[in-house]
């Protein structure tokens, strides 16, 4: 069954989401669409749109209806502390945000960033789509926010395509990751891994994006100890499957 161009594009737009929800709050970007409400409101949007089981109301009821600070200064400071024993932690985070850890730990093997098996099978999958490091990081590209940008990116790619092969017009895709090169060096949509966008992505989830972040988002809902990034979880649980 082929997949309509919108049903792409709201897949993209919920691997923005959760990009942005999973990326270490460095600036206020996160934390005033969180406040405002504008993160939930899109949030149940793109959820509706993929009939997902999953919904603001339901996720902080579960919390006993605990809310976001509604000051983005302050919620910018617990964004970040809670990000930091997260994700990073001292000597190790609480939620490690990296496949390779996750599965370094299901060969039995120690984990190392960069050098690992699974991490350097992304940094090829990548390449393949002629994508590189986002612009200004330097962690490994099976951080589970650079994931889901590469998926983002697929899905816009797909959407693109289906919309062309449908006879309708949609603008070419930012790249979520960074493309190699200029313009003009992006894979054509045959080269890229399985011949296809959407092959791509369905190789991408079944090799990588399902084999952790399910694991990741249960971790995720069990460690934060701030209703956000359970609410988060939950999403991200509920996307990925």
């Amino acid at each position: 069954m082929t997949i309509s161009a919108d049903t792409w594009q709201a897949r993209a737009a919920m691997c923005e989401l959760l990009a942005l929800s999973l990326r270490y709050p460095k600036d206020a970007v996160l934390s005033e669409k969180v406040a405002s409400g504008e993160w939930h409101d899109a949030a149940d949007e793109i959820a509706g749109a993929l009939a997902l089981a999953w919904s603001a109301d339901e996720t902080a009821a579960a919390d006993g209806g605990a809310a976001a600070p509604s000051d983005p200064t302050e919620l910018q400071r617990a964004l970040r502390v809670e990000a930091t024993r997260l994700f990073v932690g001292s000597p190790e985070p609480a939620c490690s945000p990296f496949e390779g850890v996750w599965r370094a730990a299901d060969d039995g093997v120690q984990a190392l960033l960069f050098v690992n098996p699974h991490s350097m099978a992304v940094e090829r999958f990548c390449k393949a789509c002629g994508l590189g490091r986002p612009e200004g990081t330097n962690e490994p590209l099976d951080a589970v926010a650079t994931e889901l940008e590469l998926l983002e990116y697929l899905a816009l790619r797909a959407a693109v395509d289906v919309a062309e092969a449908e006879g309708d017009a949609l603008g070419e895709p930012e790249d979520a990751v960074e493309a190699e090169g200029d313009a003009g060096d992006v894979v054509a949509s045959a080269d890229l891994p399985g011949g296809s966008p959407e092959a791509a992505w369905d190789q991408f989830m079944a090799d990588h994006a399902k084999a952790w972040m399910p694991r990741f988002a249960e971790a995720l809902q069990k460690e934060s100890r701030i209703p956000f990034y359970r609410q988060v979880a939950r999403l991200l649980g509920a996307f990925i499957g």
